[in-house]
């Protein structure tokens, strides 16, 4: 499946080639923390941006914007490998791992082009909701299948059945 998205990187690291959807964001000097080394947070941020990215390609939007319904993140941890500082350069991953009836998992992976190296690993939970009534909801099938075709791998492999 051939993707496209502005902020798609068309030939990732070597380190990113197990995700579907990897987007490239440059450290700004901002993002650093009195300690000279980028803060703990913006990790998550480019995480939400290759995760949003992701979620762009399945089609998410318009169930979002025209039903009210789409992801919650619900869950978030963050693995810390080595510290970022500007100026440089990361390539984050995205992939979906696991699909539940209501949640499907992510997981991302940050890469340091200057680093040459991975400087974190992160993974998500997000809840398929209607948001007005914030009620879970199943994730819809046709979700389902851009999930699988984003990962380029069986249905069955992503719930568990396969």
């Amino acid at each position: 499946m051939r993707l496209s998205h502005p902020l798609l990187v068309e030939s990732p690291h070597r380190l990113l080639a197990e995700y579907p959807v990897v987007v490239s964001l440059t450290v700004e000097w901002g993002d650093q923390d009195c300690f000279q080394h980028v803060n703990n947070t913006v990790y998550l941020k480019w995480c939400e941006t290759a995760r949003v990215v992701y979620l762009e390609l399945a089609g998410m939007w318009p169930l979002i914007q025209k039903e009210g319904r789409g992801p919650i993140l619900a869950a978030i941890t963050c693995d810390y490998r080595l510290p970022v500082t500007f100026p440089d350069t990361v390539q984050v991953g995205a992939r979906v791992t696991r699909i539940g009836n209501s949640s499907f998992r992510m997981e991302h992976a940050v890469v340091s082009l200057r680093q040459d190296a991975l400087v974190a690993e992160s993974g998500s939970v997000l809840v398929f909701v209607e948001y007005e009534k914030n009620q879970p909801l199943p994730v819809p099938e046709a979700i389902r299948s851009a999930f699988a075709q984003i990962e380029g791998r069986p249905l069955a492999e992503l719930t568990g059945n396969g």
